[in-house]
């Protein structure tokens, strides 16, 4: 038996429009690692970048459940003494919402080079708007979040 592999250069890639008004943080974000490694795909291969372009709207109105917004912690460290910096969901979100749903989906994705490969394909928006227009996106629709989450 022999296995084939896709050719990488005959890739069928769409550009997929994800709305993340309403939704969770965490479960779209691993939505949006699946589609971006291509697992919705018959040709899915663990070592291969399969997957497809995603563009995020609407990001400064996602939700996030329970008391996370004031007890996540967005840590980053200088490598210096005294260097370690941290900040709340709340304000990351207040500041840069597009930087909460990359975090979230860069860590459901592999580490190194694939990873940051398919990491690339993300393009993430805080308003309504976007500069993809030419590439027409498909709306891909989400499952809506429950009345409960908070914002």
């Amino acid at each position: 038996m022999t296995t084939t592999l896709p050719d990488v250069s005959k890739i069928n890639r769409q550009w997929l429009l994800i709305d993340a008004q309403g939704q969770i943080l965490g479960r779209m974000a691993s939505r949006i690692a699946q589609l971006l490694r291509g697992k919705h795909k018959p040709i899915f291969t663990p070592h291969l970048d399969t997957g497809d372009f995603i563009i995020v709207i609407n990001a400064s109105k996602v939700k996030v459940t329970g008391k996370k917004l004031s007890q996540k912690q967005y840590k980053r460290y200088s490598g210096y003494p005294g260097g370690l910096t941290s900040q709340p969901l709340e304000d990351l979100l207040a500041r840069h919402p597009e930087r909460v749903i990359e975090l979230a989906v860069k860590g459901m994705l592999p580490d190194g080079p694939l990873g940051r490969q398919q990491l690339g394909k993300l393009k993430v928006y805080p308003g309504a708007e976007h500069p993809h227009q030419a590439q027409r996106p498909t709306p891909y629709a989400l499952g809506r979040s429950p009345a409960g989450a908070t914002a």
